[in-house]
């Protein structure tokens, strides 16, 4: 080959290098254009860099696979990248997408523990979709006999294993560290003093947690709680039927109902204390602190029964005779009536 010929490759080598190195800088710097401004990627545990690379493209958040690839190479993005969920918005580009990846600078997913979650299948149905966790591996885990019997539990009441309120947690946590936060909390509610005092009124943690989620539905009044608890704890002294509406509601599976039947009444479920006496088996709802303090400390008084009043206002009236508690009762459902509550 001659020299003429030899120059002219390396110039159009050059022109090559050149221009590909501009191209790359322009993909390098480009901002995404997304649909809706923002789009979540998510990473699971042991997914690969080429595997990522491809739904980004797939999903049109980059243009270009080689450049990106490029770029990752060349600011060091590894090919094993930390699982999570991550946020990319139309202000990011490449440049920003990569140190976003090899940071781990993931988005947290928010876990909000509350009332509408009722019992231990609507919660790994809730975790199921909130995290990338499966509803078998959820279940092993909150199920797990040793680690419930280390805190005084027993699998029938897992569900008194969970504080309600709100976490940030990482969307590819492993189940093991998911119920390692639960346990944390779990242990700090039940500090020494509230295990003392469950121990003074002879109840077991999950019974003090039952009967705290019974206390907890029928008013959200701490001065409430304390007198509803007390009329609870004297008729499990006296062997009675607790009769507890909320555990109607829950047996029946009919949230939201404030009025109940016969019928409703006779529905054959441990958690119906009309039907079966002392505490059911587990929870009907997730107990906040006030409602299980309220109950460590329940009223000691005289009364047996009590009902809303018919101002609805969030209080009752307490009797000791059922004679009273009719009337109270009477009076009470002539309230529904002339509001129109017929369920």
């Amino acid at each position: 080959m001659s020299k003429g010929s030899k120059g002219i490759r390396r110039f159009f080598l050059l022109v090559m290098v050149v221009v590909a190195s501009v191209w790359v800088y322009k993909e390098y710097f480009k901002t995404v254009q997304l649909q809706g401004g923002a789009y979540y990627l998510y990473i699971d545990k042991g997914e690969d860099f080429e595997k990522v690379v491809d739904q980004l493209v797939e999903d049109k958040v980059v243009d270009s696979k080689a450049a990106f690839e490029l770029a990752a190479k060349g600011l060091g993005l590894p090919t094993k990248i930390k699982p999570g969920k991550y946020r990319i918005t139309n202000a990011m580009n490449v440049k920003n997408i990569i140190a976003m990846l090899r940071s781990g600078r993931d988005e947290k997913v928010k876990l909000s523990l509350n009332q509408q979650i009722t019992n231990l299948e609507k919660l790994i149905e809730y975790l199921d979709d909130k995290l990338a966790l499966s509803s078998e591996e959820l279940e092993e885990v909150l199920l797990d006999g040793e680690r419930l019997f280390s805190v005084g539990l027993k699998p029938t009441s897992a569900f008194a294993f969970v504080i309600p309120g709100t976490i940030d947690v990482n969307w590819a946590i492993s189940a093991d560290s998911l119920t390692y936060l639960f346990y944390k909390r779990f242990n700090e509610m039940w500090t020494a003093n509230r295990r003392n005092q469950a121990k003074k009124i002879n109840l077991s943690l999950e019974e003090c947690v039952t009967l705290a989620s019974i206390v907890q539905s029928e008013s959200h009044l701490r001065s409430e709680q304390e007198k509803i608890a007390g009329v609870y704890m004297n008729r499990l002294k006296k062997n009675m039927f607790l009769q507890a509406d909320p555990t109607l509601r829950f047996a029946n599976k009919m949230s939201g109902v404030r009025r109940f039947l016969n019928a409703d009444k006779k529905v054959d479920s441990p958690y119906n204390t009309y039907k079966y006496k002392g505490l059911p088996p587990g929870p009907i709802c997730l107990v906040y602190p006030q409602a299980l303090d309220a109950t460590l400390n329940y009223n000691q008084h005289r009364f047996y029964y009590f009902c809303a009043r018919p101002q609805l206002n969030g209080l009752s009236d307490f009797s000791e005779s059922y004679e009273q508690h009719q009337k109270y009762a009477e009076t009470y459902q002539k309230s529904l009536d002339k509001r129109g509550i017929n369920r």
